[in-house]
């Protein structure tokens, strides 16, 4: 984004009241909005003017989220996505992550937590002067992981991992060994501790265990109950 450009986000929601009010607080935060109703509306503005973050939900009558944030992705298209869901079973949030979203919020949601989730996306894609040699690769076992190009591979396997999934998955890698908190993985991920009854954080390293052993390999990434989690050789 250019200085002193206000970060263009691209609601989409069915639901008018949310719809509004979104705007409404993202306009008072300093956002720029583009709102529309539909996914199919939602497609046609990011490709009319591509937006800094697209804020999805997930439910929508014709074209819904998870099939916005499909075609984006197959489109090359690498905008941060934050999904909306009422739904609250893990398999439907997965989906969303599965279909190329960053993050989701189950609703209703805190504005506060919104907020910084956006705040948190947009610090992830925010242009930073980058040099080789301060970005070593990092490996645990067959795990190894590129920063400077932000890439991981299992042994010969790329992962295929979202924004979220690669910043979770390599600071796990680079702290391989040590169990970080789970407050401390909230405010270096997403810069907000959303609360011990929060599940973002156990979905994402759900989803984040299917794709780095999903060739059969030995478990990497382990849960200290009640602590947190930690990356290291069985």
């Amino acid at each position: 984004m250019a200085a002193m450009t206000k970060p263009h986000v691209l609601v989409a929601d069915d639901d008018r009241a949310i719809r509004e009010s979104l705007v409404r607080a993202l306009e008072l935060e300093g956002y720029e909005v583009t709102a529309v109703s539909n996914g199919a509306d939602a497609l046609t503005r990011a490709k009319e003017r591509q937006p800094d973050v697209l804020v999805l939900d997930l439910m929508m009558p014709s074209v819904d989220g998870l099939t916005v944030c499909r075609v984006l992705r197959a489109e090359g298209d690498r905008t941060p996505i934050l999904m909306l869901t009422a739904r609250t079973e893990t398999s439907d949030r997965v989906a969303g992550l599965d279909a190329g979203a960053d993050d989701y919020l189950p609703k209703p949601f805190d504005l506060a937590e919104l907020l910084a989730r956006l705040r948190a996306l947009l610090r992830r894609v925010a242009p930073v002067e980058i040099h080789d040699d301060q970005l070593p690769a990092v490996e645990v076992a067959d795990l190894r992981i590129d920063p400077a190009a932000r890439r991981a591979w299992r042994g010969d396997r790329e992962l295929e991992l979202s924004k979220t999934e690669f910043d979770l998955l390599e600071l796990l890698v680079s702290n391989a060994g040590i169990v970080l908190e789970h407050a401390t993985i909230y405010d270096r991920i997403w810069g907000y501790d959303f609360g011990p009854d929060s599940k973002n954080l156990a979905v994402y390293i759900s989803y984040l265990r299917r794709k780095v052993e999903e060739g059969g390999e030995p478990k990497l990434i382990h849960t200290v109950r009640g602590v947190g989690y930690t990356v290291r050789e069985s």
